[in-house]
């Protein structure tokens, strides 16, 4: 049973940052892609930050230079280091995982068959 559980959210001032984790059991951590996607009221969701396989990594435009995503494979943990955060990042931010996601689609939602249950993350002006 795969299973994806976020943590790291919570509330702070716009130009703050925080790290979000999304611990991975259920599966070789190693062969999956994994990604970070937000979704926030009346939006569809988004893909943030995501990474394939090979440890490749895809930063969406919207967060490039602020957000960068990593992976711990000993701890099967994925990371969303977030700074520079702006009113506009608020949202919740899900983590995701599947076998194989072709590279120009690892930030389409549609992609991903497994998710974990979000973690909110609010920044305030």
């Amino acid at each position: 049973q795969v299973q994806l559980v976020e943590s790291g959210g919570g509330s702070v001032q716009a130009g703050g940052s925080l790290r979000l984790s999304c611990a991975v059991s259920g599966y070789t951590y190693s062969n999956y892609c994994m990604g970070w996607f937000r979704q926030s009221p009346g939006k569809e969701r988004e893909g943030v930050a995501a990474i394939d396989g090979d440890g490749g990594t895809m930063i969406a435009r919207s967060v490039q230079g602020r957000f960068t995503i990593s992976q711990d494979n000993a701890k099967n943990t994925l990371y969303l280091q977030m700074d520079s955060l702006k009113p506009e990042d608020t949202a919740m931010y899900y983590c995701a995982a599947d076998v194989s996601v072709a590279w120009r689609s690892l930030l389409s939602s549609s992609e991903y068959n497994y998710w974990g249950q979000g973690t909110q993350v609010t920044v305030s002006s």
